[in-house]
């Protein structure tokens, strides 16, 4: 399955490419024959991971400049893109989150992780879609989402609402578009630990025995996600269509993974809305 060549010839977008998981699908994209563009909105970094990949293992790897929050800005990426050859695949990768009391939510706050969460990938799916449909190509749109999307989860509802929402259209857009040759599929990752999202789910005083609470008792391997990744946008995985591949070690079975907030004190809360605000 996962031959040198399995993705060779095809041209990969992957929003939040430029660290965590992201850059991981990202690289062994590269390492499977794909061309690779990573899009973020730090530069910086975007072109050190770049270029680190290109170090490492040779081949394409380009870097887009966008704040998908910005319609107007992601139909111009789309253009420039467009304008040296059509994308092959987009990977939905860009998110935001991060725990709260949702009584404590202003409108700023919860915008903030609707925005890119929902409203980005949904300009990025529509952006490319209607290019693949106007130029009779095909294409694969990959969404990363949350187990969220079946269990619902407290303390991260503004997530939860955009993650299931984006299932709706990915499981919406496999019938209106799969007959013109697009295929939509999605992944529920559980715990991949990243520098990023530790920050933000799992600050100091929430229960660190989580991972061994899992029914396989660790959290995943990033080369995990990124294999299983590598599959579904293959032409391996060309039959599977509108569905969402649970990737979590059986873990929402057993709890949403956010229950062990619901014993947190107003002093922890206190702490966490004070330490987001000075971030």
């Amino acid at each position: 399955m996962f031959e040198k060549g399995l993705l060779a010839g095809k041209r990969i977008l992957v929003t939040g490419g430029g660290s965590g998981l992201g850059a991981a699908m990202g690289r062994r994209f590269v390492e499977l024959g794909a061309e690779l563009i990573i899009c973020g909105r730090r530069l910086e970094l975007l072109e050190a991971t770049a270029a680190q990949m290109r170090s490492e293992m040779g081949g394409k790897v380009s870097v887009a400049r966008c704040d998908i929050r910005d319609g107007a800005a992601v139909n111009a990426m789309m253009d420039a893109v467009w304008a040296e050859a059509p994308i092959d695949v987009l990977v939905n990768n860009a998110a935001a989150t991060f725990i709260a009391q949702t009584e404590h939510l202003s409108f700023r706050a919860a915008d903030a992780i609707l925005a890119p969460t929902l409203h980005g990938t949904m300009y990025c799916t529509l952006a490319a879609g209607k290019r693949w449909i106007d130029g009779k190509h095909k294409g694969v749109v990959l969404s990363i989402l949350s187990t969220s999307t079946i269990t619902g989860r407290a303390f991260t509802v503004p997530s939860a609402m955009a993650k299931t929402a984006v299932l709706a259209m990915t499981k919406s857009l496999a019938v209106e578009w799969g007959p013109k040759g697009v295929r939509t599929v999605a992944i529920a990752p559980g715990a991949f630990p990243t520098p990023g999202a530790s920050g933000q789910l799992r600050p100091e005083g929430r229960d660190e025995s989580w991972a061994h609470r899992n029914p396989l008792g660790r959290a995943g391997e990033h080369s995990e996600l990124a294999n299983l990744a590598s599959f579904l946008i293959s032409d391996q995985a060309g039959y599977i269509n509108g569905e969402m591949v649970v990737q979590d070690g059986g873990s929402h079975l057993r709890s949403s993974g956010a229950e062990d907030l619901l014993h947190w004190t107003e002093a922890q809360w206190e702490k966490q809305r004070a330490g987001r605000a000075g971030s």
